[in-house]
């Protein structure tokens, strides 16, 4: 009898592995709350999405993959607490964070934790420059969204004042900083660089100064809600300064915020994945669930693909065989064919010019 009991005891035993083993749990971070909350939806969708179809057609080496979401808020100390978190639930990836200075952060995290990182949004160069050979990103770096940007300024306005406003974030400042070198670089100085306090409900007395200063072209650093506060009060101002940003204007909140004012805003941002052919089906399951797979939804449907491919190429979910995986092949994703440098950006990067018309972005033509 005991015999028997012991025997059944071995089995469950046995059953509970292969039961824990049957699952492979990864997690997606950004800001699922507050200011940035639809850019956070626009990454939990992608990757809730690219779950889904890799569960349907199998999983990963045979095994479920379940997505543990949680909420950094963009915040450095809330990034850290969330990795901590990911970390205490036994991902094996995170798909995220957004923001850079999220990212930055949290990826000290996750390498002392031997935890793949791939983020869908943070452009930021230094999140790869760390040297962290745990960390990719499949977005385009500020240093190169920059130099379009700066070139853009000067190529078009290089006889007219230009101001460059940022938010004094990791990522607003350092594009900032990255378009302000790039234009200098063309031999054109701009008349005004400042920083702005983020989060504030008004900015009629930021744009007053420029109005002041005659002021034909604001470069701004920084995210959407803001950006598309101050083009709001310009216009309220009768006020027609070109307003021209980067990546973090992808979101159709945007438009909701600034109204009208949104017309002719002209921004960077990776070329539209939901343009790629590869992409249709994806697209159209986004849209019978009635959410527009814009901004950064299908990149993070990407950097779900890209491990996936790298784990079944490698044939094991351990953490150097994937990341030399990632390093040595190329990957078929809704973004096209991608691969990773030694840092962990992309090889090519495609920063595209795009204007807001109509309440919704295209490209510029």
């Amino acid at each position: 009898m005991h015999r028997i009991i012991a025997v059944a005891i071995v089995a469950l035993a046995a059953a509970c592995i292969c039961s824990a083993r049957a699952e492979v749990l990864i997690g997606v971070s950004g800001a699922m709350t507050g200011k940035l909350a639809w850019i956070g939806e626009q990454g939990q969708r992608g990757a809730e999405m690219a779950v889904a179809d890799i569960n349907a057609a199998g999983g990963v080496l045979g095994q479920q993959v379940r997505l543990i979401t949680v909420d950094d808020f963009c915040d450095p100390g809330q990034a850290v607490a969330a990795a901590q978190k990911l970390v205490a639930d036994g991902v094996v990836l995170v798909i995220g964070h957004y923001c850079s200075g999220a990212s930055i952060p949290a990826s000290e995290v996750y390498d002392a934790a031997g935890i793949l990182q791939i983020s869908p949004g943070s452009t930021n160069p230094l999140l790869t420059e760390q040297g962290r050979a745990n960390v990719f990103r499949v977005i385009g770096r500020d240093d190169a969204q920059g130099v379009v940007a700066g070139n853009y300024l000067a190529d078009h306005w290089g006889d007219k004042k230009i101001a460059i406003l940022h938010d004094g974030t990791t990522y607003g400042r350092g594009l900032a900083d990255e378009t302000r070198k790039q234009l200098n670089k063309r031999g054109v100085t701009e008349a005004i660089y400042e920083a702005y306090t983020p989060a504030k409900n008004d900015y009629a007395a930021e744009v007053a100064v420029l109005q002041a200063a005659n002021i034909a072209v604001l470069y701004v650093g920084g995210y959407h809600t803001e950006a598309a506060l101050i083009v709001r009060a310009a216009r309220d101002r009768g006020y027609t300064v070109q307003l021209i940003s980067g990546d973090a204007l992808a979101t159709e909140e945007f438009a909701l915020i600034a109204g009208s004012a949104a017309e002719g805003t002209h921004f960077t941002f990776p070329a539209d994945p939901r343009r790629n052919p590869e992409a249709a089906p994806v697209v159209e399951r986004f849209r019978a669930e009635n959410f527009e797979p814009a901004g950064y939804t299908l990149l993070s449907y990407s950097a779900v693909q890209a491990w996936q491919q790298a784990v079944e190429k490698a044939g094991s979910l351990e953490l150097q065989a994937v990341i030399a995986s990632l390093r040595s092949h190329q990957f078929d994703t809704v973004s096209g064919r991608i691969d990773f440098d030694d840092k962990g950006d992309l090889t090519v990067q495609n920063w595209v010019w795009y204007v807001w018309k109509g309440g919704e972005y295209v490209p510029l033509e």
